[in-house]
């Protein structure tokens, strides 16, 4: 789990909850679900009607990224490179076939099975990181997808602030009703501006850190299966993989 994404968001949220408490105010007076209706769903209907579904969709799935980041790490991907360059060095391209089937990941499935079928390693260099260019312009889609709910949320917001308004000059003549309409506008506003910039958008930043990592491993297996094709030593290829460490 990534611990700092989880103490920044209740760190967020406790900094907007304590200062209500530290003016003397009430959290419940932060708690209307009029304005909760208006901009999460106003902004959810801005953000879909914008995406494609399947781009819609891969967005959402992916926000389990935010705190739960894909866990494979460039040393174990350098490891089971040499790993692989050592077998193919000893037994050939063929014998690592049967390692093929212990694989979880289709990408490096696919490029270790190029690989045992003795493809030539421009092509399968030029094959694999068409995958990856299509795999990063996707998956930044979807993280944007985000990225624009954070930009609708604000003047979404707005929205629920005026027709807040609206509700308290029709009812000028019942001042009884003049604190709930008030409330629902200035709550709107604080839900709007709020989802976006302590939610919305570093969400959408953070998946797109998360999908450029994920980027510069494939880079990395690219440039390993390549070595190995190439009959390169061991110890070079980790020397050249250790490059892409940062």
């Amino acid at each position: 789990m990534d611990i700092i994404s989880l103490i920044g968001l209740l760190l967020g949220l406790t900094a907007i909850v304590g200062g209500q408490v530290l003016e003397g105010g009430h959290i419940g007076s932060l708690l209307q679900v009029t304005a909760f209706v208006i901009v999460i769903g106003g902004t959810l209907g801005a953000t879909m009607l914008q995406h494609p579904p399947a781009v819609f969709w891969q967005g959402v799935k992916m926000l389990r990224w935010v705190f739960f980041p894909p866990h494979q790490s460039q040393h174990q991907v350098i490891e089971q490179i040499i790993t692989w360059s050592q077998t193919a060095r000893k037994g050939g391209l063929l014998s690592l076939e049967p390692i093929i089937e212990q694989i979880d990941d289709p990408f490096m499935q696919k490029g270790l099975q190029m690989l045992v079928d003795g493809a030539e390693p421009e092509y399968l260099r030029t094959a694999l990181e068409m995958e990856v260019d299509a795999y990063e312009e996707h998956h930044k889609q979807c993280a944007a997808v985000w990225m624009a709910a954070g930009g609708y949320a604000p003047t979404v917001g707005i929205i629920g602030a005026v027709m807040g308004l609206i509700h308290v000059m029709e009812n000028l003549s019942d001042p009884s009703k003049l604190g709930a309409g008030i409330a629902v506008a200035f709550v709107a506003t604080i839900y709007g501006v709020g989802s976006a910039n302590l939610m919305l958008i570093p969400m959408s930043n953070k998946l797109k850190f998360v999908v450029s990592k994920q980027v510069v491993i494939r880079q990395m297996l690219i440039e390993g299966l390549v070595s190995i094709a190439n009959g390169e030593n061991p110890r070079m290829i980790e020397n050249k993989l250790l490059g892409f460490v940062v």
